[in-house]
């Protein structure tokens, strides 16, 4: 009998035991889900926010959602606050989510999310509104800007927040500016300059300001301005053969790059006006020789203008003789005749040095032998000068004394008689009368 009821007292024990185990976790399952649980939203001006309170094991109590003046908005599903931006999303025991639609700056600020227990647990969502910046202007441009002449771009946006980043564009090619950030209120003004020293490179170019923010996702803000430069014109002259040649078509171009557009161009010849005959043609920059000769030669010159300036260039046009070949023979000569080497038969252009006249457009055939002749008379008169240099010293190294027989006996004289008379004693031996070179 005592077994039996220490059995049954035993298993009540354990019974207890097991039922107060169970109840505690109930109880500590309960606490911790009885917690709301809210996350950051970030949205852009003017869009749409939703705002999501979720509540685990969750026994029916009721949520409520207050914006940063504490003011209520929705208590479950029931609206407090009269403001037709903000609507019901959805309304259970364990979620409620509202939405607030065209949102402003004003918006910004911490959200909170109530759980009416004992006692009340409360949790915060921050609402972010990024500053949508408004589309970027450029300030400074003049049109038309003249070549050489300094100016400042700049370009500026309102609105931004954070705080917008200006970046310039040369056509697609990115260029450095001078960035400054202003505050007005909860948003940011930003500048950008941009210095320039306008040359005629600059014409048509496409200068562009972008912002660059992270609320344009999409689509960058940019603004574009097209650089018109005016500059004085610049002058060449393309011609159509290197080497003109009787009979043959020449035409010459004249070419000028400058703002506003030289037009028309003039032509001239050595100073005057064209000759007036069908072989030359203008039209428009192009002169046009139809058929070469000798009477073309001469200087000719095409001048443009514009407002800002005159430029002009020249060509000197020196018509060569056609290329000759003599006709083959009709008759076989018995014994072949061996060629001469003087004797040139294959086609030859006309030297300007035998005619007299000026080559402008020789290329410097025989500059090769003309050094060659230069250096070898250079040798020669070195040489000869060289050898009378060593002839002149020979001389003069040998010079003598001429003396005769007649002089001897005066050399040792003490006056002008003694020497007379010992010359003339020795003129008995006028038979031995010699000359000598020493």
């Amino acid at each position: 009998m005592n077994l039996k009821s220490h059995l049954i007292f035993t298993l009540y024990t354990i019974y207890g035991i097991l039922l107060k185990v169970m109840a505690s976790k109930g109880k500590v399952r309960g606490v911790s889900g009885q917690y709301p649980l809210v996350q950051n939203v970030t949205v852009t001006e003017g869009g749409m926010a939703n705002l999501t309170c979720r509540v685990e094991y969750n026994d029916n109590t009721s949520l409520q959602w207050s914006n940063p003046a504490q003011q209520t908005l929705f208590f479950g599903d029931k609206k407090a606050l009269r403001d037709n931006r903000i609507e019901l999303v959805r309304a259970t025991s364990s979620e409620l989510t509202i939405s607030i639609s065209d949102v402003t700056l004003a918006d910004e600020g911490l959200y909170t999310c109530s759980l009416f227990t004992m006692p009340v647990r409360t949790a915060k969502a921050y609402l972010t509104v990024l500053g949508v910046p408004e589309k970027p202007e450029i300030n400074g441009l003049t049109k038309p800007a003249m070549e050489g002449d300094h100016i400042t771009l700049t370009c500026i946006t309102q609105g931004s927040k954070p705080a917008a980043d200006l970046r310039w564009f040369r056509n697609e090619k990115e260029i450095k500016g001078a960035k400054e950030v202003n505050a007005s209120g909860k948003t940011f003004t930003v500048w950008s300059s941009l210095q320039l020293h306008v040359d005629r490179n600059d014409d048509g170019v496409a200068y562009t300001c972008r912002v660059d923010h992270v609320a344009l996702v999409q689509a960058p803000q940019q603004a574009t301005e097209v650089l018109e430069v005016h500059y004085a014109p610049r002058v060449e002259i393309i011609k159509s053969i290197a080497v003109p040649q009787e009979g043959q078509y020449l035409k010459l171009e004249c070419v000028s790059r400058g703002n506003p557009s030289p037009d028309p161009v003039m032509w001239t010849k050595d100073g005057g006006e064209l000759p007036d005959i069908d072989r030359i043609i203008v039209e428009g920059r192009e002169l046009t020789f139809t058929s070469l000769n000798k009477t073309d030669n001469g200087t000719y010159r095409c001048e443009a203008s514009n407002h800002l300036g005159t430029s002009s260039a020249e060509y000197v046009l020196y018509v060569y003789d056609a290329p000759t070949t003599l006709p083959p023979s009709t008759t076989h000569p018995l014994h072949p005749i061996p060629p001469d080497p003087t004797v040139q038969l294959s086609t030859h252009v006309s030297d300007p040095t035998v005619t007299g006249s000026r080559d402008p457009n020789a290329l410097g055939q025989h500059g090769t032998d003309h050094a060659l002749i230069g250096g070898v008379v250079a040798v020669v008169v070195f040489v000869t000068l060289c050898l009378i240099i060593v002839l002149g010293r020979y001389l003069a190294r040998h010079k003598g004394t001429y003396l005769t027989n007649e002089a001897k006996g005066a050399d040792d004289a003490p006056d002008a008689d003694t020497a007379i008379i010992n010359a003339e004693g020795n003129h008995a031996h006028a038979e031995e009368k010699k000359e000598y070179f020493i």
